[in-house]
């Protein structure tokens, strides 16, 4: 199960980190779920073939629309995917997707939004190509050729720019700020819109995202290891990440990769 990548077209590279196309067909069975912490990336998922299940964190399951926006998210969710899965992803660079949609991304919160909700009648056109499209490269450029009618090529703040350098590199938030030529003050409020959430919690995810993504491709790893490679200052911090962004101690969370039919956000890119 290796996806495909795509580069966005250079009019959408402000806001785009990529595109990326899976698609793998699975003989006979009952779909079963797999993990997925939560991410700092923000996303829109097409999915034209099966419909996909997913089960939140209070064990209530449901019928994924066959395209979501998917904004700031702080919660794990099991997902269970049909017997023909086809999923094109759109990856957004911090501060893309707010200049998509134009509303404060706090609004999105930790739920998945069925894309036609929010951008309108262009969106199912677009789930209707997809469904006939055969070639992942012909599923890029219809996914594309939406996006150029909707994204205004503006010249990134600093602010954007300091965020994707977090995203990135890691780096403290001090540092961002300074970046961002704002105060710590502002920065904090533009972040709270922009992404939906606090620096401070975006660079939480950002580490807890790095060790969980790790432990997939890394399953031999140890959790010390893991910790000083995802930049944690020791166990027990990156032990209280996983409690609040993925329900569960560490070691838990492992046995449900082992235990996992898919590894979800092995080739994922960040």
């Amino acid at each position: 199960m290796v996806p495909l990548f795509f580069a966005p077209n250079p009019a959408l590279a402000q806001y785009i980190s990529h595109i990326m196309v899976l698609e793998m067909r699975q003989v006979g069975g009952v779909p079963q779920f797999s993990p997925f912490p939560p991410t700092p990336q923000h996303a829109i998922h097409f999915y034209p073939r099966d419909p996909v299940i997913t089960k939140d964190k209070n064990g209530l399951a449901r019928s994924i629309p066959a395209s979501v926006v998917i904004g700031p998210q702080v919660s794990k969710v099991d997902i269970a995917m049909g017997l023909h899965h086809l999923i094109v992803s759109v990856a957004f660079l911090p501060g893309g997707m707010y200049r998509l949609l134009g509303i404060p991304m706090h609004e999105l919160f930790d739920e998945p939004f069925d894309a036609a909700l929010i951008l309108g009648s262009g969106i199912r056109k677009v789930n209707e190509q997809l469904q006939e499209a055969e070639i992942p490269m012909d599923m890029k450029n219809i996914v594309e050729r939406f996006l150029l009618r909707k994204l205004d090529c503006i010249t990134l703040s600093p602010w954007e720019r300091a965020m994707g350098v977090q995203l990135q590199n890691n780096i403290t938030i001090e540092q961002a700020t300074a970046l961002s030529c704002l105060s710590l003050r502002q920065f904090e409020r533009r972040s709270k819109e922009i992404m939906g959430y606090s620096p401070k919690l975006f660079a939480r995810l950002i580490r807890f995202s790095n060790a969980y993504r790790l432990k997939e491709r890394h399953p031999h790893m140890n959790w010390g290891e893991i910790a000083h490679a995802s930049g944690y200052y020791d166990q027990m911090h990156l032990i209280k990440d996983f409690k609040d962004f993925a329900g569960s101690l560490p070691g838990k969370l492992a046995r449900e990769i082992a235990s996992a039919p898919f590894l979800l956000q092995e080739h994922m890119r960040i």
